[in-house]
């Protein structure tokens, strides 16, 4: 095969990605998805903790999500949006058909994710080929929460505040191996280190408590979440209450039904428990049987369903 031919079975190649992109992002906007690569800007919500070179390895080329500067020009699957990529596409596909050695591209490993930050032509071109593996000088960043290649912006600050969070508590080390916590909305987690603080404020002030040390955050911490947090968990299980908010995670339904029990409470006169107030929450305020059908479908076309 001629340089010539090379070159024009290349350029067919990149007018087809093209196109196919194309129908990515018309296929994204009815779906209301994020049609672009993740930004590599956006990693710093996470609060990295620190970075180390890997060197070179082979990485899965399905696992490059992100961009440090391209993540526009091409779409979340790495084909190429815009005429102004051709040349460069077209030079790296026909160096691969001479049967050129490409040398290894430089990415950012989060988590289980990788970021390119040079070298995105041939992470393309590799990704429109179905190629599975490709060499990458790595640098990795060390995150307590990792990102997913679905997150939106949103999704990585809600991460980044669950990641101080976790730090704040050490929950991690105080209850190992504790479910998941994680809120649909930002700035969440603030009221739960308050209610941690008024656990440990009533903890210290309980009966029988004279003459011993103060209780330390950790004990609050534990306390917490093994007789606030896991009950009303239990409770939601328990009384089939999470079916009636799709869309929805437990801890926001934990805050919603803290909210609800010190109203039942005023409203009573007494404490009402958290069973009761989990229980009262889901028969009153679930939304409308229509309004969760169609919550339900919403997220069984954007394929969230499962993880909702």
């Amino acid at each position: 095969m001629t340089d010539h031919d090379q070159r024009t079975r290349a350029r067919h190649e990149v007018e087809r990605a093209r196109r196919v992109a194309h129908l990515h992002d018309l296929l994204a906007i009815l779906r209301r998805e994020r049609g672009d690569l993740l930004p590599f800007e956006w990693v710093r919500h996470l609060a990295p903790q620190g970075e180390h070179a890997l060197g070179v390895q082979a990485i899965p080329v399905e696992k490059i999500a992100g961009s440090v500067d391209r993540y526009r020009e091409f779409d979340r699957h790495y084909l190429p949006r815009e005429r102004h990529l051709d040349e460069r596409w077209i030079g790296v596909r026909s160096a691969q058909l001479q049967g050129k050695e490409l040398p290894p591209i430089q990415v950012y490993k989060v988590g289980e994710l990788y970021f390119v930050k040079d070298g995105n032509h041939r992470v393309s071109v590799a990704r429109r080929l179905g190629q599975k593996y490709i060499d990458a000088h790595v640098i990795e960043l060390q995150v307590t929460v990792p990102p997913d290649e679905d997150d939106t912006l949103r999704d990585l600050i809600i991460k980044g505040e669950y990641a101080r969070f976790l730090r704040e508590t050490r929950l991690d080390e105080v209850v190992p191996g504790h479910r998941e916590i994680r809120f649909t909305t930002p700035g969440r987690y603030d009221r739960l280190l308050d209610h941690i603080r008024t656990r440990q404020y009533f903890l210290d002030r309980k009966p029988g408590r004279g003459g011993l040390p103060p209780v330390s955050w950790e004990e609050a911490v534990e306390s917490w979440y093994r007789r606030l947090y896991s009950r009303v968990v239990e409770n939601l299980e328990k009384h089939d209450v999470m079916a009636r908010f799709p869309g929805r995670t437990e801890a926001d339904l934990y805050l919603w039904i803290m909210d609800h029990r010190y109203f039942l409470t005023q409203q009573g006169g007494h404490d009402v428990g958290s069973e009761e107030a989990t229980r009262d929450f889901g028969e009153h305020h679930a939304p409308p049987l229509y309004r969760r059908l169609g919550q339900r479908l919403k997220l069984r076309w954007q394929g969230k369903l499962g993880t909702a």
